[in-house]
C-alpha cells in the first residue's frame, strides 16, 4: 500500500508518501510546497493544486491520508487553511485515491501512544518508524508523514 500523509496549509503544506509492505514501512518522497504570502489566494490555491497534483502523478499513491483542522483562535488562518484542505480533498477524489481524515489528537495517539504528545516526541518517533538518520524537516513534512504512518497503522 502507497499512503500520502497530507498537513494542509496554504504557506506551507506538508507532503509525505510511504510504502507499507508486509508491515514495513518506508519512505517514498516527503517534503513542503510553498506558496509566498504576497500572492493572492486563488493563486496560491492553484500552486498547491498543481505540485500536488504532480506529486501524486509522480509517485503513484494509492491512498491519502489528511489531517483535520483544529482551530480554536484565529479565524483567518482556520478559513485559508481550510481553501487548501478543500484543494487537497479535489486533488485526491480526482486522482481516485482512497481518502482518510485523522485529528491532530488521532494522529499523536496513533504515532506515540499519547494523545497529547508534543511536535518534538512525534517527530522522533516517525524517524524511528521509517529508519530515517535526522527527524524530516520542516515540522509540515514530519506531521505530514505522521499522518501517513496513522493511516498505515488503522489500517491494520
Amino acid at each position: 500500500m502507497r499512503i500520502l500523509g497530507i498537513d494542509p496549509g496554504t504557506g506551507i503544506l506538508g507532503f509525505g508518501v510511504i510504502d507499507v509492505t508486509r508491515g514495513k514501512t518506508q519512505l517514498v518522497d516527503a517534503g513542503v510546497i510553498r506558496t509566498p504570502v504576497k500572492e493572492d489566494d486563488a493563486v496560491r490555491l492553484q500552486t498547491i493544486f498543481d505540485e500536488l497534483t504532480d506529486i501524486i502523478m509522480a509517485t503513484k499513491p494509492t491512498e491519502m491520508s489528511v489531517e483535520k483542522l483544529f482551530f480554536s483562535q484565529n479565524v483567518t488562518t482556520a478559513m485559508t487553511v481550510s481553501q487548501a484542505r478543500g484543494v487537497v480533498l479535489l486533488c485526491g477524489m480526482q486522482a481516485g485515491l482512497k481518502i482518510s481524515e485523522y485529528t491532530p489528537q488521532q494522529i499523536k495517539q496513533a504515532v506515540t501512544g499519547y494523545g497529547k504528545a508534543d511536535k518534538k516526541q512525534i517527530q522522533e518517533i516517525v524517524r524511528v518508524i521509517l529508519q530515517l538518520k535526522e527527524v524530516p524537516k520542516p515540522d509540515d513534512c514530519a506531521d505530514a508523514l505522521a499522518a501517513a504512518i496513522t493511516h498505515s497503522m488503522t489500517m491494520r
